[in-house]
């Protein structure tokens, strides 16, 4: 079992804009005065500038193009509606916006199988529980510790804590579950995916546990954390702000060290001491992704769904 793989698969976007129906509880999403056109250009030169430096790095990305007859300005976030696993299995997830659920693909799946010659032996369905309103969007509602088969989750209007464990029982992962908040204005409110918040590598985790209120919440990460022998990276909450708790371990063809890829934000925000932890473990590698972030409220980790399916 490995945390990360040399596989990636990327969704190139066709209309890529600030998504209306995620930005009620997407509080990272910004309006921007740039025109549409700019703010589309802009985000294609920031996806092909990520997809480049990566292959540059020795990382198998798969590139799919979105799909231009449908409305899905967030497609370049595949992790959210897909998952894959080492024991030749696909989790599909209920997404929280109805334009959102237009990005799960069939074709896309079909492709992997029979193009790129993955073994697929199950799709998992979770997507039922849209008909209950409720939603676990992926790996970004979760992010999982693999080799210690572990699943952490924070809730929110995003991330159900019933969903959740119905993935950890079908999947066999142990579920660990919190809460994270952000300030916004004056309030606190729920941070609305796991991954902005915290990143799990080999041997290495960054967390923002200043975002956990709760201090029982805060002690069970933790110690969940630590007792499996992880380096916790602590992270501030004007760190994850700029989106360095969304981050990904990701292994390379090349290297026999995995790469640390986060956007350019991200890394700026990092100060020497956790820089220097980070690089006992493995190259950081940073992209610019300042117009993905704004719009999207998403960056580098949302971007790659990590393919960990065996080959035929």
């Amino acid at each position: 079992m490995s945390q990360n793989t040399s596989n990636i698969l990327m969704i190139r976007p066709a209309a890529f804009r600030m998504n209306e129906e995620t930005a009620s509880n997407n509080y990272y999403q910004k309006v921007l005065n740039n025109s549409p056109e700019d703010i589309m250009d802009k985000a294609i030169e920031e996806f092909d500038q990520m997809v480049d430096t990566l292959r540059s790095k020795g990382v198998n990305v798969i590139v799919f193009e979105d799909n231009p007859e449908t409305d899905t300005p967030d497609c370049l976030f595949p992790n959210n509606w897909i998952s894959f696993h080492s024991d030749s299995r696909v989790g599909l997830y209920p997404m929280y916006a109805p334009n959102r659920r237009e990005e799960r693909r069939e074709d896309i799946i079909v492709d992997l199988q029979h193009v790129y010659n993955f073994q697929i032996n199950e799709v998992v369905d979770f997507t039922e529980f849209e008909d209950h309103n409720v939603y676990l969007e992926g790996t970004g509602s979760i992010v999982l510790d693999r080799i210690n088969k572990k699943a952490y989750a924070t809730l929110s209007p995003r991330t159900d804590k019933v969903a959740f464990e119905k993935f950890c029982e079908a999947m066999n992962y142990e579920g660990i579950v919190f809460e994270s908040m952000q300030s916004v204005g004056d309030s606190r409110e729920q941070i609305y995916h796991t991954n902005v918040m915290m990143c799990i590598g080999t041997g290495w985790a960054t967390v923002c546990l200043d975002s956990i209120d709760h201090p029982e919440d805060k002690a069970l990460l933790k110690n969940s954390l630590e007792e499996d022998g992880l380096e916790v990276i602590a992270l501030s909450e004007d760190q994850i702000a700029h989106f360095a708790g969304n981050m990904l371990e990701v292994g390379s063809t090349t290297d026999e060290n995995p790469i640390i890829v986060m956007s350019s934000s991200a890394f700026n925000s990092l100060n020497s001491d956790q820089k220097d932890i980070l690089e006992k473990y493995g190259k950081l590698v940073h992209v610019t992704l300042d117009f993905i972030e704004a719009c999207g409220g998403g960056s580098a980790r949302c971007m790659m769904a990590e393919i960990h399916l065996p080959k035929c």
